[in-house]
């Protein structure tokens, strides 16, 4: 018998999109031979995911989960090729399965996402039988799972953006509905407002260092003393951070109020504390 090596299956596995125990099988078949490995392939039903597996998926939609316990939560991007298919309920229906699985596996990457089981198969085999009903090549594009003291999410009505936001939380239930409004209303904003990080601490070094030269840059070109002109540079740096970053912004929902403050309010109420330790966002295609 041939011996099957890793690189074969993976070859026909990115010729074809079939699963990866049915490249290996189909492999030792044809005794290592690409084409007639292709051909046990086809004869088996998966022609349909040999003539797709290269076509273009630039239409999808992204999918973020909460576990029950509010303590962890998936976020995916399954790609297909139409905007017809992405919005079709069958197709939802493949990416929460696909979704929960990542979830349950702590998947955060797309190669253990589609060994992950899902209602005793595996997700790289939902994906070979959403090729077959919907007729689209489609791809799981990203995955990643989190977890935390606190998880809300949000996906966007056009189903082409969704966010998990990571919470830090003293004395507060996860689970209660004004932690859970609370959250969601936070997830929504970082979808619309697109901050760069959580805070400001979260900020890379790199990219303040950046932001801080062009401001004095600008300031030297106003002429005035260099005193004047790092304040200048501080105080656009200061509208920088209020701009990118979560807590910092101003609330979507009450524009007389930031981000931060709204949480404040928010975990005073409950008698404990909430802070915003972080976010995943994902954008179609990003």
């Amino acid at each position: 018998m041939a011996q099957i090596t890793a690189a074969q299956v993976k070859e026909l596995r990115e010729i074809t999109g079939a699963g990866m125990m049915e490249c290996k099988k189909a492999l030792v078949e044809a005794e290592g031979d690409l084409d007639k490995a292709i051909d046990v392939l086809r004869t088996r039903g998966l022609a349909a995911v040999a003539k797709k597996a290269g076509r273009a998926t630039n239409e999808g939609a992204i999918l973020a989960i909460v576990s029950d316990d509010a303590t962890a939560g998936a976020i995916i991007e399954l790609d297909c090729e139409t905007d017809f298919v992405a919005i079709n309920e069958k197709f939802k229906a493949y990416a929460e399965k696909i979704a929960r699985a990542a979830l349950a596996a702590g998947a955060n990457d797309v190669e253990a996402c589609k060994a992950a089981d899902a209602d005793g198969e595996t997700v790289e085999a939902v994906l070979t039988d959403a090729i077959h009903v919907m007729g689209e090549n489609i791809q799981l594009a990203r995955v990643a799972t989190v977890q935390a003291d606190g998880i809300a999410s949000y996906v966007h009505t056009d189903g082409k953006k969704a966010v998990l936001v990571l919470f830090d939380l003293e004395g507060i239930d996860p689970t209660s509905a004004e932690f859970q409004t609370c959250g969601r209303d936070v997830a929504m904003q970082a979808v619309a407002m697109s901050p760069i990080a959580a805070n400001r601490e979260a900020v890379d070094e790199a990219v303040i260092a950046h932001e801080m030269e062009i401001y004095k840059a600008q300031a030297a070109e106003s002429g005035k003393p260099e005193a004047i002109q790092e304040k200048i540079a501080t105080g656009r740096l200061e509208k920088f951070f209020k701009e990118q970053c979560l807590a910092e912004q101003t609330f979507v929902k009450d524009n007389d109020i930031t981000v931060l403050q709204y949480v404040n309010g928010v975990a005073k109420q409950l008698g404990g504390s909430i802070k915003i330790a972080g976010f995943v966002r994902f954008l179609l295609g990003e």
